[in-house]
């Protein structure tokens, strides 16, 4: 199926409905919920997945997991989705917050056949092995650190969001603490407990994650340093993989 709403097929009786879409560049899909679980496959472009205690960046040939009844918004830049949605009783061990994945060969040839099936495919077919496929095959998938966590304390994410909005790795904790009128030691403990990351941390991730929309669209390395604020495009290289194994030109879109 491709560019249907979900809401149309949502009732069918087949525990796995995939769905194509094709969204206009810089697109919102604003604040929205589903009862199946999801699994967000972007094949081209950028999408930034936020939900109320996090923000999740997938590239282009990563995903996902949405888990049921999940409230989340999905800001795009060139995407272009293939969904699958999931009955919750068939996926028993989904994670109850989103995670994003790796997504392998097999996978996402898997995940380009649902596509093409008859939303009513026949059981047994071929159309339902390969439905069973795909669920045995998401068992496996290796999970992503894609994720900024943002806390629930509003003070403390209005700067959080800004943060994310305009990142920089050199952004001092004692600009955060005058403007929340709390000492450096405070907004340590303060951060730890919200985010479950200290302030360096949370702040070296939001930056390295913040530049995968700008590899994905070609920018140089040098200049997504410069952007961010680090000292020189090595220091940048360094940070980026350590979160994430990888170098950043991994991460350019293919």
């Amino acid at each position: 199926m491709r560019n249907v709403p979900v809401a149309e097929v949502d009732d069918l009786d087949r525990a796995v409905l995939a769905i194509g879409t094709n969204y206009p560049t810089d697109h919102l899909l604003v604040w929205h919920e589903h009862r199946r679980a999801q699994v967000l496959y972007a094949a081209t472009g950028v999408m930034r997945v936020e939900t109320t205690d996090g923000t999740w960046t997938i590239p282009t040939a990563r995903a996902v997991l949405v888990p049921p009844r999940t409230r989340h918004q999905v800001a795009m830049t060139g995407v272009s989705t293939r969904s699958l949605y999931i009955e919750p009783a068939a996926v028993p061990w989904f994670p109850s917050r989103c995670q994003a994945v790796d997504v392998s060969a097999l996978l996402r040839a898997l995940i380009l056949e649902a596509v093409e099936m008859e939303p009513r495919y026949a059981e047994p077919s071929r159309d339902a092995a390969v439905a069973a496929l795909v669920l045995h095959e998401l068992r496996t998938l290796t999970p992503l650190p894609l994720d900024v966590p943002l806390p629930s304390d509003p003070r403390l994410r209005g700067l959080c969001e800004a943060f994310l909005r305009q990142p920089d790795i050199h952004d001092p904790p004692a600009r955060w603490c005058a403007a929340l009128d709390i000492s450096e030691r405070t907004l340590a403990r303060l951060f730890q407990r919200e985010t479950g990351l200290s302030f360096s941390r949370w702040r070296q991730r939001a930056c390295v994650l913040h530049s995968l929309q700008h590899l994905a669209a070609g920018t140089p390395v040098t200049r997504i340093a410069a952007r961010l604020g680090y000292d020189n495009p090595a220091a940048y290289t360094a940070a980026f993989g350590k979160l994430l194994g990888r170098p950043p030109t991994a991460y350019r879109s293919p």
